[in-house]
């Protein structure tokens, strides 16, 4: 792969963009039969985003040598990779707003996950969905579901619009001639995860991080997440076949992203890399140097901005996002938060430097793994994790999600301690960093975290008591106890991991 040729190739996308020939490109998974096109047709380029449901960048072409995407790696090959892009939040709705208004959640009222439709506020004045601009131009827009083709594909969005997002479901809808911008949905590697049998994953040969207990179920959790990686390998497949047998590829703006990082302890949810960064390739047709890896720092709102740029489109003067394609200033830091999530009320703010990350969080007095009814019965590791805290089997660093509260501050290098376990902010060596990131956070939050607080108590009720009607169904479906121990979780998932793993013979390494 060639790398570090950013400035001249930038040159040549900034080109590249005004002179671009369209087509109609999308359908979802192969499911829907192919319709031959003319390549030719139109005047201006398809933008295309596919979005896979709760993905890092756990990828072979991102280094993971465990998990098997030669798909993702050979349109990796002919696209750029960054490897510095980052979600404004961790999690789907907030995450999902902001993309897709060019946003950040807590800008336009869409920083708590989730709120019902009843109590949700309209976008501020002026601020419109990208799509509405695309429309305006002639797009044609869609949004569609890989598993489901005849389905819409997911929204999720935390604003209230009677505008029409989304003209259909499908490229193929469109007017003969017509271009379009699209998403399609991939609605893994969320979970419940999916076996791929073809490619098995051994959990013994997975590594897995420092704060992570090295243990059996642990192991087999994330190898059953890496398998269902492999699976959004095949999808994305499917999905670029397609669009060569219809004669769409040479014209469309391809982006594949994740909607937040991988859905595991520690991670989804939350503001560590682990919860926020996700692979974003962008793939430029008929790029003859596109080949690229860029360590820029990039958030997902800006891929509103990147995408109406490439549609030849003006991008609106109030808009966060940024266009990294081209010509640009290169963010400097990025910035990124944690609201309620379901039933649990936080507030956690954080900016990010390529070197540094300063983390605040506001209530410092409420542990990190506070009740999630969601997190409770659908991570494994988390009942496995409070286990091992009882046996007093964790290490110094697993413990630290596991304390009864949390520091005020916390600062990490995060070229010496990529997991971000070293915290700083108490260190007086490191106190000129902690300061200087402070203060941009202050001026940050003055300027775009205009988001309503306190929040309505009623909306946190309402969601405490759905996520405890939610709580009872799993625990019964599990034949659990109201009331679980941590071991008796432990065990469940035991005996449910054993059975996946050992149902067709013992995996085989690769």
């Amino acid at each position: 792969m060639k790398s570090n040729r950013m400035k001249s190739n930038r040159m040549k996308f900034s080109l590249l963009v005004g002179t671009l020939l369209s087509g109609a490109m999308l359908t979802f998974c192969g499911s829907c039969a192919a319709k031959k096109t003319n390549s030719n047709q139109g005047k201006r380029p398809n933008v295309l985003w596919i979005v896979a449901d709760d993905l890092g960048p756990d990828l072979a072409c991102y280094g993971n040598p465990n998990v098997q995407t030669p798909n993702l790696d050979n349109f990796s090959e002919k696209s750029i990779r960054f490897t510095n892009c980052h979600t404004s939040t961790a999690v789907c709705s907030p995450s999902r707003s902001g993309m897709v208004t060019g946003m950040y959640p807590v800008s336009i009222n869409c920083h708590q996950h989730r709120t019902r439709p009843e109590v949700m506020l309209p976008l501020p004045e002026g601020v419109k969905v990208i799509t509405e601009y695309f429309e305006q131009a002639g797009y044609f827009t869609f949004n569609g579901s890989c598993e489901h083709p005849d389905r819409p594909g997911k929204q999720d969005y935390n604003f209230k619009t009677d505008y029409k997002i989304y003209d259909g479901i499908d490229w193929s809808e469109r007017k003969v001639g017509q271009p379009f911008f699209g998403q399609i949905q991939i609605h893994k590697p969320h979970r419940g995860f999916l076996r791929d049998t073809a490619r098995p994953v051994h959990p013994s040969q997975v590594k897995l991080p420092p704060y992570w207990p090295d243990h059996k179920l642990a192991r087999q959790d994330w190898a059953f997440y890496l398998e269902t990686v492999q699976l959004v390998d095949n999808e994305l497949g499917k999905i670029l076949k397609r669009l060569k047998e219809e004669g769409l590829a040479d014209n469309t703006y391809v982006f594949f992203i994740g909607d937040q990082g991988s859905p595991m302890v520690r991670h989804k949810q939350f503001l560590y890399d682990g919860g926020t960064n996700t692979p974003l390739l962008v793939h430029i047709p008929n790029g003859k140097d596109s080949a690229e890896v860029r360590d820029d720092l990039i958030s997902n709102i800006d891929l509103s901005a990147t995408s109406l740029q490439l549609a030849g489109l003006n991008i609106p003067t109030y808009m966060q996002g940024q266009n990294f394609l081209g010509d640009y200033m290169p963010r400097t830091e990025l910035y990124t938060m944690r609201d309620r999530r379901d039933e649990t009320v936080d507030r956690i703010r954080a900016v990010r430097t390529k070197k540094y990350k300063y983390i605040r969080n506001f209530f410092s007095e409420k542990p990190y793994a506070q009740y999630n009814a969601y997190k409770c019965n659908m991570y494994p590791m988390l009942p496995l994790m409070e286990m091992l805290k009882e046996q007093k089997e964790l290490t110094p660093v697993q413990l630290l999600f596991f304390a009864d509260s949390r520091p005020p501050e916390e600062l990490y290098d995060l070229e010496s301690d990529p997991f971000e376990i070293n915290n700083l902010a108490m260190n007086q060596d490191f106190t000129l960093v902690k300061n200087e990131l402070s203060q941009k956070l202050n001026k940050w939050i003055k300027e775009y975290d205009t988001a309503t607080y306190p929040e309505d108590q009623a909306e946190i009720d309402y969601w405490t008591k759905q996520m405890t009607r939610m709580d009872s169904i799993w625990k019964t479906k599990k034949n659990l106890p109201l009331a679980p121990t941590s071991k008796q979780y432990v065990n469940w998932w035991k005996n449910k991991f054993d059975e996946i793993f050992e149902r067709s013979n013992t995996p085989k390494t690769h």
